[in-house]
């Protein structure tokens, strides 16, 4: 039983989330998303993702008060939608729903990381340092590995949902789904469970090995590809990766109507050679699957757009901090869109206005000249050094730059 009190708390909350969602100013940023996806020119949408909300809770207002753990869980979800839509001159667009995603289990693939070390900076923060032990070092480990059995619970969707309807009652629809968008970084797990180093040594010594370690990767996927098209419904999202992604897609038609966001970090220091056979090659089969596929993440990719043009259904390139954007932009021109990704270092201590005023107009005038699409992500903040203000100042001067250029949000 949920008492009244939480009831009361968490139905307010939602009733408050959708004044503030179902409005103009949100359609506006959504035609934006959608603009922008459709490499149409107009102002670039601004991002903030990743965020330390342990970090953010100003004046109370994060400060979680329902008895029940999971009626808290929801409690803080609104708390920090609306945190974010009230203090942030941001484009995140938000859902006029509640979502809960479908229980669903898995075998995994046999083989899992071993941590050897663990560091932190403090107790709360999900950022860790972790040393991980080498459990690919031979090839006996490949004959433990097979690919994924999923089982759907709907005993626990139907629990779910029912506590949900008794919390939420008629404050926002409620809406139980499956699959929004498929994350594939297998290079970013297999990292973990091999190490950057070995795997680098491994392209020169033992590249047969590394072939067979990502067919297996690859197999898995197409795994849970065909029981994500077999068993779920596939709704249209707005939390892809750093990025809320509408797509103009229809509803309905599978993994067509959604997006496939990949990368292969440690990949950064490789040739473009060397990419192409150990992750394009395999990429592949996996990426046209789907409408749209969005590529990269904190890995300069300045010498490899060339080579991810083979990709048929490519539709923005991440461009990171370490990333010549003057070069990406470029290369990319009206082709795709640029998803310019600034130095989270900057709002690590506390935010210069000036400086974010110079990273910013590096981004603008580079894309204008080359007729480029983008959008601004600030992402992978691992600290905001209990200072909410650096967040909501880099934000306003980051509009403040495009208000230059660009007509007004």
């Amino acid at each position: 039983m949920i008492n009244n009190r939480d009831k009361l708390i968490v139905r307010e909350l939602a009733k408050k989330y959708m004044s503030l969602v179902c409005t103009e100013r949100q359609e506006r940023m959504l035609a934006r998303f959608l603009d922008t996806n459709d490499l149409r020119a107009t102002r670039p949408p601004v991002i903030l993702a990743e965020i330390p909300w342990y970090q953010m809770n100003m004046n109370g207002e994060l400060d979680c008060v329902c008895e029940d753990e999971r009626a808290r869980r929801v409690e803080y979800h609104f708390r920090t939608a609306i945190f974010y839509m009230t203090h942030f001159a941001a484009d995140n667009t938000y859902l006029p729903e509640f979502r809960v995603r479908r229980a669903i289990s898995s075998s995994g693939i046999g083989i899992e990381y071993e941590t050897l070390d663990l560091k932190r900076t403090d107790s709360v923060n999900n950022i860790v340092s972790r040393e991980f032990r080498d459990v690919l070092e031979d090839e006996s480990a490949l004959e433990k590995m097979h690919d994924p059995v999923f089982t759907l619970h709907p005993e626990k969707d139907a629990a779910e949902m029912e506590f949900y309807t008794e919390l939420l009652g008629d404050s926002i629809p409620i809406r139980l789904y499956g699959f929004d968008y498929f994350y594939y970084a297998p290079w970013d797990k297999i990292t973990r469970l091999r190490g950057v180093e070995p795997i680098l040594m491994d392209m020169y010594d033992r590249p047969e090995y590394l072939h067979e370690i990502i067919q297996k990767f690859t197999s898995a996927a197409h795994a849970e590809l065909d029981f994500v098209e077999q068993n779920l419904e596939i709704v249209r999202g707005n939390s892809l990766h750093c990025t809320p992604s509408p797509i103009t897609v229809e509803e309905g038609k599978g993994l067509k109507s959604t997006w496939c966001r990949s990368m292969a970090q440690s990949f950064g220091v490789i040739s473009p050679a060397m990419f192409k056979e150990f992750e394009l090659d395999y990429l592949l089969s996996v990426a046209e699957r789907f409408a749209y596929t969005y590529y990269g993440c904190c890995e300069p990719l300045d010498d490899k757009i060339e080579v991810l043009r083979q990709i048929p259904n490519l539709r923005k390139i991440g461009c990171s901090p370490w990333a010549k954007v003057e070069s990406c932009a470029e290369q990319i021109g009206g082709n795709y869109v640029l998803s310019r990704k600034p130095n989270p270092a900057n709002v690590a201590i506390c935010t210069d206005p000036e400086l974010i005023k110079r990273e910013t107009e590096e981004t603008v005038k580079a894309c204008l000249a080359h007729s480029c699409p983008y959008d601004i992500v600030l992402k992978d903040i691992s600290t905001v050094s209990h200072r909410p203000e650096n967040l909501i100042v880099w934000a306003q001067t980051v509009n403040d730059v495009l208000d230059q250029y660009y007509d007004k949000r």
